[in-house]
């Protein structure tokens, strides 16, 4: 290979990876979506479409591997295809939480929501838009960027809590609730491992430019 071609084919993996950003990104707000207007038929297409993520980490897995194998890269070049690869699989747990809510948007059926959807849909967003600035961030090689993400991850936090405290104050106020509740919090709950999971994306970023591994965002441990 070419030192064209190879640069070539590392610029193709990055717009691979932006392609799989965009597939679970847009899965995380249809399902979202489908879980407040209660669209069953999304809910399932979401579920059925989720092997399309997992296929597309394994292509861009393997031509990772395929290029590290064969053209021994070196120093920040290495860097992107570690970064890559650890990039993928957090975008497939991304994709899992998605589907992960929109089981829970069928497992709940036809029934109405407990509440209408107020800060869980504003939650999803607020995570989806860190995943795409996350991914800006690592095409444009800003770790400033990426650090702040790291920061807004209190924020999803914070929507999380409410929504809890919110939801169990209404199993106490009638207990008949409690299971389609129970459903609501395990939907904050994927949110909120998104949002950790953009997290480690960024973590990335900042590796990936600086070759220092840091683990930001820790004081809520």
């Amino acid at each position: 290979m070419t030192r064209e071609a190879y640069h070539k084919a590392l610029k193709d993996l990055e717009g691979e990876l932006q392609q799989m950003a965009v597939m679970v990104g847009s899965a995380v707000r249809a399902s979202m979506d489908a879980l407040k207007n209660r669209d069953l038929e999304t809910s399932k297409r979401i579920v059925h479409d989720d092997i399309q993520v997992n296929r597309k980490r394994f292509e861009i897995e393997e031509r990772c591997i395929r290029i590290i194998a064969t053209q021994q890269p070196m120093a920040v070049d290495l860097r992107i295809l570690a970064a890559i690869i650890n990039i993928i699989t957090d975008l497939e747990r991304i994709g899992d939480h998605a589907e992960g809510t929109a089981k829970i948007s069928l497992a709940i059926g036809e029934a109405p929501l407990v509440k209408p959807l107020v800060d869980l849909p504003k939650m999803a967003e607020k995570a989806v838009s860190m995943l795409e600035r996350c991914m800006k961030a690592f095409l444009d090689r800003d770790i400033e960027t990426a650090r702040q993400i790291c920061n807004e991850d209190d924020e999803v936090d914070a929507y999380y809590d409410q929504i809890y405290k919110d939801l169990v104050l209404l199993m106490i106020e009638n207990p008949k609730i409690i299971k389609d509740a129970t459903y609501l919090i395990w939907a904050a709950h994927n949110i909120e491992r998104i949002a950790d999971r953009v997290t480690n994306i960024a973590e990335r970023v900042v590796y990936m430019v600086t070759g220092k591994m840091e683990e930001m965002n820790v004081s809520k441990y």
